[in-house]
């Protein structure tokens, strides 16, 4: 096999086995008590819920969990959410917040479409929410604090705004008088102070928990295996991710009464659950020890990010208070940033940056400032690639030269074959003696292309999970770059008066647009740079692929088909000036004629 040939397929296939493997493996579609402190567990049954620390039971704050479940929230009495990016409503039934849109995001690139949803109450058709609470410890039962169907009363504030906070109260029969102010910032912020006022004569202990659940996976999952989509949280440096199968698959906990597992945080940590490109994350005060948990509630199919902080001593006529921020919204990564050096530590890491994120993370940050600086992503996207090409052009280059050096050695390697026979072993030694003459290593020409394939699978991974690259317009029809092409050969590229197909049917996979069109082709013609293979199957593999990996690609975000059409463009550019710089002249027009030509037959079968 020509090594040119050779080279060119390797580095095809390299590049491409990520969508190969996707296509194969995912086809679209707390106290400080005695040791003689009673504990208290107590089951509602009312409707699916979450399961709830009932008890503190040490310094550590950790928690027997039972079984507390909120009541279903649609016909509650609300306190509005209106904030610049969040709007929404706190239900007074449990206190808690599970209601809640991204007012400056919509569904579609439509403005008239819904806007995005991330919380829902229990009764929607898929609850997600944020509760939170006290943990009885010394001197409390779970009736003397608030739980998840604990009616509330508006205290103060109207409307939870970035200037006008809420305050809810209630009053225990034991004597305390509980408040939960709620506060927000011009983002996606909130910050759910709990306070704990003792009226009564005895002292008391508690542990104040906050707890985000889903019920069932969210149906708008991606499933793609360079995303992360499930639980993470960060544990004092420490970034821990659990896709929702994996958190199924969890080992039984006692301790917590459900599959679990808990982490202990010295200082700095957070805790929630991601998608694509938003999340909801709980976020403890830095410096703060607690412990944090991600559980499955196998029978409700709920799954729980949990933090549960230091259990609070209340004296009588002491008042104890804890604060806590929620992050509620869209992973954009200034916003992101901002919250990182207002404390959240490593926050910018709950943007999944994947396993090359010291690669990743570079090249966003050039493709971020490349947008701030030219306006349009599209051609942000182009004027990256062209970049990164540029930066490893010497590698290119040095693949070439190893390659055109092993092209020279064909001749002399035909007459060693021959000259062996079917001696493998003498072929072998004939073989490396020659490279050692004519000072040659066969595997220089791949080296250089194995070091690219990370650079510029870390490209696809940013122009993938990255928020900026949503709804973002390139030119034309192409009005969001994180969509599939809307072009579509159905209607003659809008030619013909009927819509294109909508994306993900059979229809369009098969009725591909113009991105995935021109990708086929600047992958045809970086092969014809050279002859087609003499063998059958090489030939036949190298005829199809550009064609088979069109129709795979045609339904990727089109501003990933747009890096790949200017990786194959700028490669086939270098490639062909490279080789025309050592004295090769690459026929591509005429090895383009000849794989259209009908091949004659030999002499022996065309006889009979």
């Amino acid at each position: 096999m020509d090594n040119q040939n050779k080279n060119l397929l390797i580095a095809t296939a390299l590049s491409f086995v990520v969508i190969l493997v996707w296509f194969v493996l995912f086809p679209p579609p707390e106290a400080t008590v005695d040791e003689t402190a009673q504990t208290t567990e107590q089951t509602l049954e009312t409707a699916p819920g979450v399961s709830a620390p009932t008890t503190a039971t040490d310094p550590a704050a950790s928690t027997t969990a039972g079984t507390a479940a909120p009541a279903p929230a649609l016909e509650t009495a609300r306190v509005d959410i209106a904030a610049p990016n969040l709007i929404g409503s706190i239900a007074l039934t449990g206190g808690r917040i599970d209601d809640l849109k991204l007012s400056q995001y919509h569904e579609t690139n439509d403005e008239s479409s819904p806007m995005v949803t991330l919380l829902e109450p229990v009764g929607s058709d898929s609850p997600y929410y944020a509760v939170y609470g006290w943990a009885p410890g010394n001197g409390l039962q779970v009736s003397d604090v608030p739980g998840p169907n604990t009616e509330w009363s508006v205290e103060s504030g109207e409307s939870l705004d970035v200037d006008s906070p809420v305050t809810l109260r209630w009053e225990s029969p034991a004597g305390l008088i509980f408040r939960r102010t709620f506060t927000v910032d011009d983002k996606f912020m909130f910050r759910v102070t709990q306070s704990v006022e003792n009226t009564s004569g005895a002292e008391v202990s508690a542990a104040p928990y906050g707890i985000l659940a889903r019920h069932s996976e969210p149906k708008n999952l991606k499933n793609f295996f360079v995303l992360h989509e499930g639980a993470m949280s960060m544990t004092d440096g420490t970034l821990a991710e659990n896709k929702y199968k994996k958190i199924r698959d969890f080992d039984p906990a006692a301790e917590a009464g459900t599959r679990a597992e808990t982490y202990q945080v010295s200082e700095n940590g957070w805790i929630g659950f991601t998608e694509h490109y938003w999340e909801t994350v709980l976020i403890p005060d830095s410096g703060t020890s607690y412990r944090q948990a991600i559980k499955y509630n196998e029978a409700r199919d709920i799954y729980q990010a949990e933090i549960v902080l230091p259990t609070q001593t209340i004296a009588p006529g002491a008042t104890a208070e804890v604060s806590t921020r929620m992050f509620s919204g869209a992973k954009v990564w200034e916003v992101i940033n901002a919250y990182q050096d207002q404390g959240v530590d490593r926050f910018v890491d709950s943007i999944d940056w994947g396993w090359f994120f010291f690669l990743t993370k570079p090249i966003f940050w050039l493709l971020h400032h490349l947008h701030q600086w030219i306006g349009n992503m599209g051609v942000s996207i182009i004027a990256l690639t062209i970049f990164l090409k540029a930066l490893l052009f010497p590698l290119a280059y040095k693949s070439y030269v190893s390659m055109a050096k092993m092209k020279e050695l064909q001749p002399q390697m035909e007459e060693l074959k021959k000259k062996a026979g079917d001696d493998r072993q003498k072929l072998q030694q004939e073989m490396m003696a020659l490279y050692k003459r004519e000072k040659v290593n066969p595997a220089s020409g791949c080296l250089p292309i194995l070091l690219q394939i990370p650079i510029f699978f870390s490209l696809y991974k940013v122009i993938f999970v990255a928020f900026e690259l949503r709804h973002a317009p390139f030119f034309g029809p192409f009005q969001d770059l994180s969509a599939p092409d809307p072009t579509s050969l159905y209607n003659l590229f809008g030619l013909l008066p009927w819509a294109a197909p909508e994306a993900g049917t059979t229809l369009a996979l098969i009725f591909i647009g113009i991105l995935p069109i021109l990708l086929g082709i600047s992958m045809f013609l970086q092969q014809k740079l050279n002859p087609t293979p003499t063998d059958p199957a090489q030939a036949m593999i190298f005829a199809w692929m550009p064609w088979v990996f069109m129709f795979m690609l045609g339904g990727f975000a089109s501003g990933l088909v747009l890096y790949w059409i200017t990786n194959n463009t700028i490669t086939f550019t270098q490639q062909y000036l490279i080789m025309r710089s050592h004295g090769a002249k690459p026929d591509v027009f005429g090895n383009i004629k000849s794989t259209f030509k009908r091949k004659p037959k030999d002499a022996k079968s065309g006889g009979k």
